[in-house]
């Protein structure tokens, strides 16, 4: 299932998809290319793309990336992009992606979360 929504605090565009009991929201920022947000779509609906992130199943996971660095290029995940899962909350989750990702970023602007995962 597929339902796009605005997110009044970022005024970004996200798509949200139910996945074997989880809630995946694709946040669809202006900087990600067309292969990235592909490959966010595809996580946001594919149970073996989301085992990824939580093995366990049940908790909450966020992906942050660098603006300025990207999600991936050349067909490579970036280094700086930064994937955290099987937190007890959704801001733990954030707070971990986005404090990893501005840790291995090289440059440029703070990162920002590109997906969000939810237990329904």
């Amino acid at each position: 299932m597929l339902a796009s929504v605005v997110l009044p605090v970022q005024a970004q565009e996200a798509e949200r998809y139910e996945v074997q009991g989880s809630e995946v929201t694709v946040i669809l920022h202006g900087f990600l290319t067309e292969e990235e947000t592909d490959t966010l779509r595809i996580i946001g609906q594919s149970p073996d793309a989301l085992a990824l992130f939580l093995p366990e199943g049940g908790q909450f996971g966020a992906l942050a990336v660098a603006p300025d660095e990207g999600f991936i290029r050349d067909g490579i995940p970036v280094d700086s992009a930064m994937a955290m899962g099987n937190l007890p909350d959704l801001d733990q989750a954030r707070n971990a992606a986005l404090e990893g990702c501005d840790e291995a970023r090289a440059s440029g602007d703070p990162c920002e979360i590109v997906l969000e995962i939810a237990p329904r």
